[in-house]
């Protein structure tokens, strides 16, 4: 652990005099590489399920001593291979005194959607799942490949360290091939991953020299690095491992995030549009209109969550604290969501705060009372955000004393322009849920988010409390459970559809078709024209479409508007519920 701190270490959490705020606490980033002073709890082994869940039902499918799951932004821990299951991630230690962490892996478990259960569970869940890496390794992130492999970044013990990812030799197999970024990564480390359209493996790191400038790598083809490049200027660099990615799945658009670690302070976001070969100019992203009078609306280094949906829209969920007079403080904390296709580009998610004079202990490092959003979506296009929020009347007794926090969730059905009321997830009781990422796309109706229950609040790493064998939760809940306002559609009664239905009048045609669909649900759909060889020639649809009877017209024209020629094609509708071919004849 460095011995810089960013803003404060460990500034009690009083109430200021005339003032609703409290302190922000923050440590400098942690790579475990220092020996961890310990006491073990005398009650380190209690059961899990002293936490409460307040809807849903969960798993336990891991456990982990190294209670720092990250530094800064959460990152992507749960992925939906939606032909094959659930791949799930965290970082692991098994170890509890005087230690170094030399155990500490990358850990990785897989929901088999054929067999309905998970492939590595133990009664001790602290032996449930499978190592990633063979030697020290961690602070990495998960995506999927369009074969259902598990794609797992993280970086090694090595000297020097770099970034390496592994990819899972079949979808759930949890046996890993390994591409190790040396010499070309040599001094990278604290490496986000996204996986795109074309399946390259886009990464966002830092340099170990500064520990704190910003650059680009991606491996394509399989194990092949590209040079890094830096990415921040003319903007500022972070300073902090605050850094997040996210790739399209629907195009080559790479999206890059960071935020400067000295407040109040905007953020910053880059993009490529062709699979990171070229970047446009780093966009500053100001803060939303969080706050007003002399109170200053800042972003956080807990802050970046960047998401590509289904439709290639780009959406960022960020948490926001209050500064005055040049200080921060962690309440009132604020989560917004950001498209730059909506208007305005900013919307309110939730505000969290307390009392001051009932805040009853600090919320520990790196935290806001509301922070580490992350972002996923259904098949209908409805997005989800979770958080993690402190409970002001929830305290560790300590040593330290703490809060303990809860998982939070909400949605939208109209790509975030407005959100629903806060669901609670969790009951904290004497656990602390912490670390919440959600699944990127829900399974059917069905979310989840993946955390840690921190058994005694205070970080082990950072040396603020005892270690614990924390289990790792993945909890279910039904998208009906939370939720998400605007989505609508017309009501139809009982003249729904209820199959798919295709046609075209005329047909054969001359110079333009009626093309008639019927939808028994809601969601995405794509209305594809393609020739006698399968070539797309002309996409007539791609987008959300309500349960219910559509038409649309084909003129005969390719994708650029050429004249295409007479014979014979097939236009396919799809959906999540399938898909349905129909011929046409064009002639002249």
């Amino acid at each position: 652990m460095r011995s810089m701190l960013l803003i404060a270490l460990l500034v009690p959490a009083l109430a200021l005099a005339g003032s609703n705020l409290t302190p922000v606490t923050t440590v400098a980033p942690e790579n475990g590489g220092e020996t961890a002073a310990l006491v073990v709890r005398a009650d380190g082994n209690r059961e899990p399920g002293e936490s409460t869940v307040l809807i849903g039902t969960v798993d336990t499918i891991g456990g982990t001593t190294y209670d720092w799951q990250g530094n800064g932004c959460i990152y992507r821990f749960l992925v939906n291979s939606s032909a094959y299951g659930i791949h799930a991630l965290w970082q692991y230690s098994a170890s509890t005194v005087g230690t170094t962490f030399p155990d500490r892996r990358m850990r990785y478990n897989f929901y088999d959607y054929g067999a309905g259960e998970w492939n590595w569970i133990d009664p001790d869940h602290m032996q449930s799942g499978v190592n990633v890496e063979t030697d020290r390794s961690g602070y990495g992130s998960l995506d999927a490949d369009s074969a259902g492999l598990a794609i797992v970044s993280c970086h090694t013990d090595a000297i020097p360290i770099c970034p390496s990812v592994a990819r899972d030799m079949a979808p759930g197999a949890g046996i890993f091939e390994y591409c190790n970024g040396s010499p070309v990564m040599d001094g990278y480390l604290w490496p986000p991953i996204a996986v795109g359209q074309n399946q390259t493996i886009h990464c966002h790191c830092i340099d170990d020299a500064s520990r704190g400038m910003v650059f680009y790598s991606h491996v394509t083809p399989w194990c092949t690095w590209s040079d890094p490049v830096g990415i921040a200027s003319p903007q500022p660099d972070p300073g902090f491992p605050d850094q997040n990615i996210a790739a399209s799945k629907a195009s080559n658009k790479v999206c890059l995030t960071w935020v400067p670690e000295t407040g109040p302070t905007p953020a910053f976001y880059r993009i490529s549009n062709d699979g990171g070969e070229n970047w446009e100019n780093p966009e500053e992203l100001l803060c939303p209109p969080a706050y007003s009078g002399d109170t200053i609306a800042s972003f956080h280094i807990t802050s970046l969550f960047p998401f590509y949906d289904q439709y290639d829209k780009l959406h960022i969920v960020a948490s926001v604290m209050p500064y005055v007079g040049g200080q921060g403080y962690i309440i009132p904390a604020q989560i917004w969501h950001w498209s730059p296709d909506n208007t305005p580009n900013w919307t309110h998610i939730t505000t969290a705060t307390c009392d001051p004079t009932h805040l009853q202990a600090a919320v520990g490092y790196n935290a806001l009372y509301a922070s580490r959003p992350s972002l996923g979506e259904d098949g209908e296009g409805n997005l989800f955000v979770a958080w993690e929020q402190f409970d002001s009347s929830n305290v560790e007794p300590g040593p330290p004393e703490v809060l303990r926090a809860d998982i939070f969730m909400t949605g939208s059905g109209n790509h975030g322009q407005e959100w629903g009321e806060p669901v609670k997830l969790t009951e904290g009781g004497t656990g602390s849920h912490r670390f919440p990422s959600i699944i990127d796309m829900a399974v059917d109706d069905t979310l989840a988010v993946i955390y840690e229950i921190d058994l005694h609040a205070g970080f082990f790493v950072q040396q603020e409390g005892p270690a614990t064998p924390n289990p790792i939760i993945v909890q279910k809940v039904s998208t009906d459970d939370i939720p998400h306002p605007g989505g609508g559609g017309i009501e139809q009664g009982g003249n729904l559809p209820k199959l798919i239905e295709l046609s075209a009048k005329p047909n054969p045609f001359g110079h333009r078709t009626v093309i008639s669909y019927a939808l028994p649900k809601a969601g995405p759909v794509s209305l594809v024209v393609y020739d006698a060889a399968g070539r797309p020639v002309r996409t007539l649809e791609s987008g959300i479409c309500q349960a219910g009877y559509h038409t649309v017209t084909w003129d005969g024209n390719g994708a650029n508007g050429e004249k295409v020629s007479a014979g014979i094609y097939f236009y396919t509708v799809t959906t999540r519920n399938g898909s349905q071919t129909a011929k046409l004849t064009l002639v002249y």
